[in-house]
């Protein structure tokens, strides 16, 4: 519920995982800016990168959806943005690919990033 308003938020805290099946309905049609977070379990700075993804998840949650994309099961979303490397978190708004942090990232530049689009 949101405390200046009293309307239920969006989604769920934490992470949605995503397909090529759910992709377009999950991020690119999300009323909010979304984080998709590109990773793989063999990938270890994506699993170092794991409990950030889910702090932020749930600090912004309402405000922003964050989602996670397996990409050796969902390779034909990973192949139409190019991901060439992971972890690669990709930011939507409005459907739109809006930025992009490749590699491993601080909380709080990862935060301050998606405040642009708030």
């Amino acid at each position: 519920m949101c405390g200046r308003c009293k309307r239920p938020l969006l989604g769920t805290a934490g992470p949605v995982e995503v397909t090529d099946a759910t992709f377009a309905t999950e991020v690119e049609r999300s009323p909010v800016p979304v984080l998709v977070d590109m990773w793989a379990p063999w990938c270890g700075p994506c699993r170092m990168l794991a409990p950030t993804i889910d702090q932020v998840a749930n600090e912004m949650a309402g405000r922003v959806k964050v989602a996670k994309l397996n990409v050796d099961e969902n390779p034909q979303t990973a192949g139409r943005f190019n991901i060439s490397g992971i972890p690669a978190m990709l930011i939507f708004k409005d459907g739109r690919e809006v930025d992009r942090i490749v590699g491993l990232a601080p909380k709080p530049q990862i935060a301050q990033r998606l405040q642009r689009f708030l």
